[in-house]
């Protein structure tokens, strides 16, 4: 694809998807990422602190699906990650029901020593079943083409 076809999906979103969070996913999760919180591997203890629950980690967004923009297909193999911002409104729980998307939010090129690579800016949201945001993350994501 070229600079102006992935301008042609800037700011189309793609449909939410539900993704439930569940207590194990975010024990399998703290535990790869070497992360021993209590509030994340122990239920007993989360139940005990001021959030009542289990909270996941930070990162822990990462592993939803956003969902896709609809005709916004290129070559996968060889993207790098370029950037990953995560803003929380509040924490994710265990038995949280999240409703997930994402849009481009920006495209641009640059040029180095491997040639002209091309930075895709998305925003990804998820929100509960009210409606209410509870974390958006912005990704860079570098695509040197086929």
């Amino acid at each position: 694809m070229t600079l102006e076809d992935f301008r042609e999906f800037v700011d189309r979103p793609s449909r939410p998807v539900k993704n439930e969070v569940e207590k194990g996913a975010i024990r399998k999760f703290a535990e790869a990422i070497g992360d021993k919180n209590p509030l994340y591997v122990n239920e007993e203890a989360a139940k005990m602190s001021r959030y009542g629950r289990m909270i996941a980690p930070p990162t822990f967004a990462r592993t939803f699906d956003f969902g896709t923009i609809e005709g916004l297909e290129f070559e996968t193999k060889g993207l790098i990650h370029g950037d990953e911002r995560f803003h929380y409104y509040r924490p994710i729980f265990a038995g949280d029901v999240l409703y997930c998307s994402r849009r481009l939010v920006d495209v641009f090129e640059k040029s180095g020593s491997l040639g002209n690579m091309t930075f895709l800016v998305y925003e990804q949201m998820a929100q509960d079943e009210s409606g209410n945001p509870v974390v958006t993350t912005k990704s860079t994501i570098i695509y040197r083409g086929a």
